[in-house]
Protein backbone atom coordinates (compact mmCIF):
# COMPACT_ATOMS: atom_id res chain seq x y z
CA UNK A 1 0.00 0.00 0.00
CA UNK A 2 1.20 3.69 -0.33
CA UNK A 3 1.66 3.72 3.77
CA UNK A 4 -0.39 5.48 6.29
CA UNK A 5 0.92 9.07 7.35
CA UNK A 6 2.61 9.00 11.38
CA UNK A 7 -0.41 11.35 12.34
CA UNK A 8 -3.05 8.93 11.34
CA UNK A 9 -1.18 5.79 12.80
CA UNK A 10 -2.81 6.48 16.12
CA UNK A 11 -6.07 6.22 15.20
CA UNK A 12 -5.90 3.35 12.78
CA UNK A 13 -7.25 1.02 15.28
CA UNK A 14 -10.22 3.02 16.34
CA UNK A 15 -13.92 1.59 15.40
CA UNK A 16 -14.80 2.94 11.42
CA UNK A 17 -12.02 5.17 11.61
CA UNK A 18 -10.51 5.08 7.63
CA UNK A 19 -7.50 7.29 6.58
CA UNK A 20 -8.68 9.48 4.44
CA UNK A 21 -6.98 9.95 0.96
CA UNK A 22 -7.23 8.59 -2.72
CA UNK A 23 -8.23 4.99 -1.97
CA UNK A 24 -11.19 6.36 -0.18
CA UNK A 25 -13.02 5.28 -2.80
CA UNK A 26 -11.98 1.32 -2.06
CA UNK A 27 -14.66 -0.05 0.02
CA UNK A 28 -14.51 -1.09 3.57
CA UNK A 29 -16.38 -0.58 6.88
CA UNK A 30 -13.29 0.55 8.93
CA UNK A 31 -13.99 -2.25 11.33
CA UNK A 32 -11.45 -4.67 10.29
CA UNK A 33 -8.23 -3.54 12.33
CA UNK A 34 -10.35 -2.69 15.70
CA UNK A 35 -11.59 -5.95 15.70
CA UNK A 36 -8.13 -7.27 15.64
CA UNK A 37 -7.45 -4.85 18.22
CA UNK A 38 -10.38 -6.20 20.67
CA UNK A 39 -8.99 -9.66 20.07
CA UNK A 40 -5.23 -9.31 20.94
CA UNK A 41 -6.72 -6.88 23.71
CA UNK A 42 -8.89 -9.89 25.18
CA UNK A 43 -5.48 -12.13 24.88
CA UNK A 44 -3.37 -9.64 26.68
CA UNK A 45 -1.50 -8.71 23.57
CA UNK A 46 -0.42 -6.25 21.60
CA UNK A 47 -1.14 -5.09 18.06
CA UNK A 48 0.92 -1.88 16.57
CA UNK A 49 1.58 -0.60 13.06
CA UNK A 50 5.05 1.38 11.78
CA UNK A 51 4.48 3.06 8.24
CA UNK A 52 6.55 4.88 5.92
CA UNK A 53 4.66 6.94 3.23
CA UNK A 54 5.39 5.61 -0.21
CA UNK A 55 7.06 1.94 0.96
CA UNK A 56 4.28 0.75 3.13
CA UNK A 57 2.98 -0.16 6.49
CA UNK A 58 3.84 -3.33 8.68
CA UNK A 59 2.00 -4.75 11.30
CA UNK A 60 3.16 -6.03 14.40
CA UNK A 61 1.34 -8.51 17.03
CA UNK A 62 2.67 -10.10 20.08
CA UNK A 63 0.77 -12.35 22.19
CA UNK A 64 1.92 -13.67 25.39
CA UNK A 65 2.68 -17.67 25.45
CA UNK A 66 0.96 -17.99 29.04
CA UNK A 67 -1.56 -15.44 29.43
CA UNK A 68 -2.59 -14.34 32.94
CA UNK A 69 -6.50 -14.95 33.55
Amino acid sequence: GPGIPDDELERIFERFYRVPGPHAASTGTGLGLYICKQIIDAHRGKIWAESTLGQGTTFFIELPTNPIN
